[in-house]
């Protein structure tokens, strides 16, 4: 089995910034693409950031120049910064990563979610 454990979440004002953490344990031979998602009240999940294990990063147009994914492959753990925050960025952020132990194939974990709000 696989844990990932989320943090950084809170209330900040427009403007403001915030860094979420994900820390993966358990079952791990590999990790391929980590990422974020968010979903909004009465909206579908959405991608926010991509990494691949190369390092290559992807990015949805909403946030670009903003948000910055970066991953620790030592310490199995994905961050998002996220600077300049808008009101429209407010959500449940969760982590998303690939990962295999060295006798399965991928399968994808999902956090427990952390929220975000930012106030006007």
């Amino acid at each position: 089995q696989v844990q990932l454990v989320e943090s950084g979440g809170g209330l900040v004002q427009a403007g403001g910034s915030l860094q979420l953490s994900c820390e993966a344990s358990g079952s791990i031979w590999a990790i391929n693409a980590m990422g974020w998602h968010r979903q909004a009240p009465g909206k579908q999940r959405e991608l926010v950031a991509g990494i691949t294990s190369a390092g290559g990063t992807n990015y949805a147009d909403s946030v670009k120049g903003r948000f910055t994914i970066s991953r620790d492959n030592a310490r199995n753990t994905v961050y998002l910064q996220m600077n300049s925050l808008e009101p429209e960025d407010t959500a449940v952020y969760y982590c998303n990563i690939m990962s295999r132990t060295r006798f399965s194939g991928w399968n994808s974990y999902w956090g427990q979610g952390t929220q975000v709000t930012v106030s006007s």
